[in-house]
């Protein structure tokens, strides 16, 4: 039965009150969040049934900003299909730019994201979306049909790396999977101007960018902080875990994504030795997002990859910080430091700093204090910008700035 809107999905012909206010109040919540802006996205997300996509899940949770409902899993417990909170989902279509009447590839299927986009193509438009595995394609088949959406939407199964070509060309393409690189069907099957959105991993630390296509490369519009799940398939290149400390429940962890072989047996005992601080003057707001200092980390230092940590192990005060995304961490032979906070005398406002271990922690944590400044004094004001380049591509030909090679192409982040 195709779904009504204003009608229950357990009986049809009960007007529900309830399913409406739920999509109201998360749309409320969407633009006072800023991730929902125009009025096409708005009305979209206030209409969809996206609840019917996790049935599995209670209807309140699925409406809930930040929520993103884990569809699947492979066989180690690694999250590989989900469909993604509601906030990041406005985020990437806000980047898009969808107006009515585009043609639409969406890599990495949900179902729930499709029919967004292509409520505001309208019928004059079309979506395709793509997905490896055929379980998931299924359920957002189920899910476009159950909506009302299949009639313009395509849903295929095949390795997104390759694109749709048989659908191509493209006035945009989004990316709903963490992808370590841009494949040439997603450049070649986009049109001129067009834009892709994409959760670009950059050694280790992932941005949801939106680039326009300029000929054979891409310029970055501007990029947000995001969590994906990675992409499966021929562009599969996930990070690797180096377990520190791997005691049940406070394992501590760096995430290596192409960084230096570090020396491992030496961090561990710098974990446990005793360590130093140094702190920067530089302040920042409770609630200030750290991702652009983080991305001027990893722009000037080589070997920063990121310190994950369990709640435990901070609570025992084996590491101070910890984040779902990752503490940025520079890494020096047996050392390793990494960036930190601490309360001001002024309310709200914490000063960031940085914890050092191992034999050179003081020489480490010094220069990584030093680059806080520099960014504070800098680049506070900014934004890292962001060129995708052919594999290839001389250097002379690339901006000034760190180049991530990668087998497709070369990243080039570049600061004003």
């Amino acid at each position: 039965m195709d779904y009504v809107p204003g009608m229950t999905t357990e009986n049809s012909a009960t007007p529900c009150t309830s399913e409406q206010h739920l999509r109201d109040v998360m749309v409320q919540r969407l633009i006072e969040l800023g991730a929902a802006r125009s009025p096409r996205v708005v009305a979209a997300f206030r209409s969809l049934p996206r609840h019917l996509a996790a049935p599995e899940v209670d209807i309140a949770k699925t409406y809930e900003p930040e929520f993103a409902a884990i569809t699947k899993t492979d066989e180690n417990g690694v999250d590989i299909s989900s469909v993604s909170a509601p906030r990041v989902q406005a985020m990437q279509i806000e980047q898009a730019d969808i107006q009515p009447g585009m043609r639409v590839l969406e890599i990495g299927s949900g179902g729930v994201n499709a029919a967004y986009v292509a409520e505001i193509v309208g019928d004059q438009g079309h979506v395709v979306t793509v997905d490896i595995d055929r379980d998931v394609t299924q359920r957002a088949a189920d899910f476009v049909k159950a909506t009302g959406y299949d009639r313009n939407i395509t849903v295929l199964t095949a390795d997104g790396e390759h694109g749709a070509p048989d659908h191509a060309p493209f006035d945009r393409i989004i990316v709903t999977v963490q992808a370590a690189d841009i494949p040439p069907a997603w450049i070649h099957q986009l049109s001129e101007g067009g834009r892709l959105v994409v959760p670009l991993r950059m050694r280790g630390m992932t941005r949801t960018v939106a680039f326009v296509r300029d000929g054979e490369r891409l310029v970055s519009d501007g990029f947000e902080l995001c969590g994906f799940v990675p992409m499966q398939g021929a562009g599969e290149n996930r990070v690797r875990l180096l377990l520190l400390h791997d005691i049940e429940g406070e394992e501590i962890g760096l995430r290596l994504d192409d960084h230096p072989e570090p020396d491992a047996e030496g961090l561990r005992a710098a974990l446990h030795a005793p360590r130093v601080e140094a702190w920067s003057g530089v302040t920042v707001a409770g609630d200030e997002s750290k991702e652009h200092l983080d991305l001027w980390l990893t722009t000037v230092f080589d070997n920063l990859p990121l310190l994950t940590a369990k709640p435990a192990a901070r609570a025992r005060g084996l590491v101070a910080s910890i984040s779902p995304l990752g503490i940025p961490t520079l890494v020096e032979g047996n050392s390793f430091a990494y960036r930190t906070v601490r309360p001001t005398d002024v309310p709200d406002r914490f000063e960031l700093g940085v914890i050092g271990h191992g034999l050179c922690a003081q020489k480490i944590a010094d220069r990584m204090v030093e680059q806080l400044q520099v960014w504070d004094r800098e680049h506070r004001s900014h934004r890292a910008h962001i060129e995708i380049h052919p594999a290839g591509t001389p250097d002379d030909r690339l901006p000034a700035g760190r180049v991530i090679d990668r087998p497709h192409t070369r990243v080039a982040i570049t600061w004003p």
